[in-house]
């Protein structure tokens, strides 16, 4: 007993005087941010990708992420961050941090190819005492009964997870990312860190890890808690962009301006709260969540009906917009096949180089289908080449051309594009996002 208390005593004492070496496996969006925090704190931290194109791009003092430029990333080198593909190396860190995609499949079922392939490839090196936590978002369980197995049952020590100050063994949580890329108002390190750990010893030791870089920390009884409440944060945001989303078509169709409500309802001081209609959702987080859980209620016979209801609102969001261009391309005596339209942001949010599960590649290909020639303009993406749910293979179309287009396509309002003077020189816009507020012209059909 005394062995396994003094476990326990090492992580905490090596994490506060910033000995504790740190694994973050996954360099994309949510990791790499993740992994500079711990550098700024002065941790050893090495960054794990099986994408050689990062590890050596990191290792170069480049970046490959917009908002974190190359002089972060050489900072980082400098205090000694390194990245490597090499999983042998978990071996000889303390705290392993799994910050990778968990998508889903095309049945819209959750694929967590990443996270299990990422956890067979850690168990063979795990070691007594290891503090293993999952970031990625993930139905409730996961961690219990998807991780906690397959790191058991692939190391051949025969390590266990440690649940109580008793037991030998390596420690295991959850922690859900709360990352929102394009957001400079929050500093991250004041984003409230959620911590569900499998017993309390390893609540305790990841409340520690992620208390010496953020400003405040969460327990939460169980990993299956945590999971959750990252759901409950992303659901109840696509439940709300729905239901504005539902109302924007219903008041298009009684002439009202759904944006002008939305200002006049958001000055009520309390019990309200202002969300905006789009051409669909992007992000890794608020298209997907919504039907991990669903997936996961049906094991307890259960319907998640208004959820469910919620994402196919959304869902849906692409092909109205769709349907909306082909009647004002029809109102001026021009169909759509044939027709030339630019699509004008492709990035799923205003000012990020993030394309994951964007409207703008959904209306693109829908356009297509349906016969028009489509190009595109996004001062953060010179090409789109292919991707998991796209090929398009598209070069950046400058703005000069803009007179050449049937319809111009607001799609993701980035802050450098001038409204005005796309306005001016298109034939047609149509604009999903109220981008052209206050601009007077018979040329713009919102949608």
């Amino acid at each position: 007993m005394q062995e396994v208390c003094e476990s326990k005593t090492r992580i905490k004492e090596i994490i506060e005087s910033r000995r504790a070496r740190i694994a973050v496996v996954g360099m994309g969006y949510v990791g790499l941010p993740l992994a500079f925090l711990f550098s700024e704190e002065h941790f050893r931290v090495t960054g794990f990708d099986i994408d050689s194109r990062k590890t050596d791009a990191l290792n170069q003092g480049k970046s490959y992420i917009l908002r974190i430029p190359c002089t972060e990333v050489q900072l980082a080198r400098e205090r000694g961050f390194t990245a490597t593909g090499d999983y042998r190396q978990i071996g000889s860190m303390d705290i392993v941090i799994i910050c990778v995609p968990t998508p889903l499949d095309d049945f819209r079922q959750p694929d967590l190819s990443y996270v299990t392939n990422t956890v067979k490839s850690i168990a063979p090196h795990l070691r007594e005492g290891q503090l293993i936590i999952l970031e990625s978002t993930t139905y409730p369980g996961t961690t219990e009964e998807v991780v906690a197995p397959l790191l058991e049952m692939g190391n051949s020590q025969g390590l266990r997870v440690a649940r109580d100050a008793q037991s030998k063994g390596f420690y295991l949580a959850f922690s859900p990312e709360r990352e929102d890329p394009g957001n400079d108002t929050i500093a991250r390190r004041d984003i409230p860190k959620v911590v569900g750990g499998c017993g309390p010893v390893a609540s305790e030791l990841a409340a520690s890890v992620y208390g010496s870089i953020f400003n405040r920390t969460v327990q939460v009884s169980s990993p299956a808690t945590a999971e959750m409440t990252k759901l409950l944060e992303n659901i109840y945001r696509c439940v709300n962009i729905a239901l504005v989303n539902e109302l924007k078509q219903l008041c298009m169709r009684m002439d009202i301006d759904i944006f002008e409500v939305i200002d006049a309802a958001k000055t009520k001081p309390f019990g309200f709260q202002a969300f905006y209609p789009g051409p669909g959702l992007g992000g890794h987080c608020i298209p997907i969540d919504p039907f991990y859980l669903s997936w996961k209620a049906k094991e307890f016979d259960f319907q998640t009906r208004f959820i469910e209801l919620a994402g196919q609102v959304n869902l849906d969001m692409p092909y109205f917009v769709v349907q909306n261009l082909v009647e004002a391309l029809s109102q001026r005596g021009k169909a759509l096949n044939g027709a030339r339209i630019l699509v004008m942001g492709v990035a799923y949010k205003r000012d990020i180089d993030d394309l994951r599960e964007s409207p703008s590649l959904t209306i693109i290909e829908l356009l297509q289908k349906r016969g028009a020639k489509v190009e595109y303009n996004d001062p953060f993406f010179p090409t789109i080449s292919s991707g998991r749910k796209y090929a398009l293979n598209l070069t950046n179309t400058p703005l000069e051309h803009l007179p050449e287009f049937d319809c111009v396509v607001i799609v993701t309002d980035h802050s450098e594009y001038d409204y005005v003077r796309i306005v001016e020189n298109a034939q047609m816009v149509v604009d999903t996002r109220n981008a052209t507020k206050g601009i007077k012209s018979e040329k713009i059909v919102h949608c």
